[in-house]
């Protein structure tokens, strides 16, 4: 998959390639267009070996749960909808960066998650902290508050999923 990822510069180089040739086109065909066909036909080849194998990888993947989960358990991944949540209290970011920062650091002291720690502890921090915050904190909490179209957010993913699934034609 990083390789499919990869040939994405190979994609803008054929587009930049494709954009200058028809920039500076005369009002009359001048012959100039016969060099879109290298990269147009280059991208095209590129583009469906990856489809090809993007489509087998999609079919055989298995997902480890429980290695995924412990893996997301071990770090501060709802630190930003913690910063999002201070946000919306009317905090700047700026300092809303800087609060979350020692909540984190408070957290790595006492071998914590953010959801962990007490309201008391994230008051001590900053008196902006309302019982509210814990509707942010936790990864399932922080994967609800992505609801943005093209969000990786449950809801976004099953209608994506939901679309592709039963799309006419594939």
């Amino acid at each position: 998959m990083e390789l499919v990822r990869g040939k994405s510069a190979r994609f803008i180089a054929d587009l930049a390639s494709l954009l200058t040739s028809c920039k500076g086109l005369p009002l009359a065909y001048n012959r100039d267009l016969q060099e879109d066909k290298e990269p147009t036909f280059d991208s095209v080849k590129a583009i469906l070996g990856m489809l090809e194998v993007s489509a087998e990888f999609a079919q055989n993947i298995v997902f480890n749960k429980e290695r995924i989960l412990k893996a997301l358990l071990s770090g501060h991944l709802d630190a930003t909808t913690l910063a999002d949540y201070l946000v919306i209290k009317g905090i700047p970011f700026r300092r809303s960066h800087d609060i979350v920062g020692r909540s984190v650091a408070l957290c790595v002291s006492k071998r914590f998650q953010l959801q962990d720690l007490s309201l008391d502890e994230l008051k001590s921090i900053t008196p902006s902290f309302e019982q509210d915050v814990y509707e942010y904190v936790g990864v399932d909490n922080s994967v609800k508050k992505f609801s943005s179209y093209g969000s990786t957010g449950v809801e976004c993913v099953a209608s994506q999923m939901e679309y592709w699934v039963h799309k006419p034609g594939i």
